[in-house]
């Protein structure tokens, strides 16, 4: 083993490490805070948490051991039915950014009517289409015996062996990715960009009032100017960065995959196998940066892990404290 595959090897093993633990902590937090429960958001991150924990669970140690044996982990059969589920979960964890995406939209964009227009019963139903959608591609892959073990990712994914079927697994390839990935970029871009217009337009209202504040108290210590200044400056900047995050992090870990699965249709164009990896790898890595990005960086999850620790240290304390009390009670002599 070379040392490329080693340092391939430490980072798959770090992504399943920090993915498991922040998406068990995102789970954590949702059973834990029933305000979390309550609201519309909570159920598509818990889809999102659910696809990436089975992802991180039944996928990447394949493909960890795909890389270190350089083999095939397993039987066909087991390889197909491992393929099948990293194209549904790759899928649905696509689909579930979008719908979150469109629930910040309305949010934002129309929050009157945000209560009437994105209910329990609705996202039950966005959440039903991501799971049909997903369930369609990943079966007609299985039916058509196009998923398996692919060298050049060490992973059970999506394969053609045959050079019979090729031409027809080309038009599967273009059009999954086409209304997985596209599909998922296009909303996300017109939702985020729509959100963040609406941002900028209250940020200049915002600052418009506070420029005539500071006009009108011409005592006002210059400090304090300059504190408002800053916070002006700081206001437009976050919603700019939160935007940017969303859609950055979803190209960033899905596009080097998605454009090599396009350009390996075309044979005379070589890929090396280590790109091939490190592709799979990006890829891998946006179940450990979901948690973070769409959970656990907000308030209301910072507030609810900072609950569970001074509940479990306090539960602690109390049981050093009562074990104390009673080496205490144990060491007094008693009269005879």
């Amino acid at each position: 083993m070379g040392t490329a595959e080693v340092i391939l090897s430490v980072v798959v093993v770090v992504i399943i490490i920090v993915s498991l633990l922040s998406n068990v902590l995102v789970l954590i937090c949702f059973l834990y805070n029933p305000e979390i429960r309550r609201q519309v958001p909570g159920l598509f991150n818990l889809n999102l948490t659910f696809c990436n924990l089975l992802l991180t669970v039944a996928n990447m140690p394949l493909t960890l051991v795909g890389l270190l044996s350089r083999a095939q982990p397993g039987a066909d059969g087991f390889c197909q039915i491992a393929g099948f589920l990293e194209t549904f979960l790759s899928t649905n964890s696509m689909l579930s950014m979008a719908a979150l995406s469109i629930d910040r939209w309305i949010a934002v964009v129309f929050p009157l009517r945000y209560h009437s227009k994105m209910r329990h019963k609705d996202a039950a139903l966005v959440l039903g289409y991501t799971w049909a959608h997903s369930m369609s591609f990943s079966t007609v892959a299985a039916c058509l015996s196009w998923v398996g073990y692919h060298r050049l990712y060490a992973s059970c994914t999506l394969s053609n062996p045959r050079a019979s079927s090729r031409t027809q697994f080309v038009v599967f390839t273009v059009f999954f990715h086409s209304f997985t990935f596209l599909l998922s970029f296009v909303v996300l871009c017109f939702t985020y960009l729509k959100v963040l217009k609406v941002a900028r337009f209250h940020c200049k209202r915002i600052d418009v009032i506070t420029m005539q504040t500071l006009v009108l108290l011409v005592d006002i210590h210059p400090s304090v100017r300059q504190r408002c200044l800053e916070e002006q400056r700081r206001r437009r900047q976050r919603a700019t960065r939160k935007i940017s995050t969303f859609i950055g992090t979803f190209m960033l870990c899905f596009a080097p995959y998605v454009i090599t699965r396009i350009v390996e249709l075309f044979p005379a164009v070589p890929i090396d196998p280590h790109w091939g990896i490190v592709s799979k790898c990006l890829a891998y890595s946006k179940a450990a940066c979901d948690p973070f990005v769409y959970s656990l960086l907000r308030h209301q999850y910072k507030k609810t892990c900072t609950d569970i620790i001074n509940r479990l240290l306090k539960r602690s304390s109390l049981n050093t404290s009562g074990r104390r009390l009673e080496q205490q009670g144990n060491s007094i002599p008693t009269a005879e």
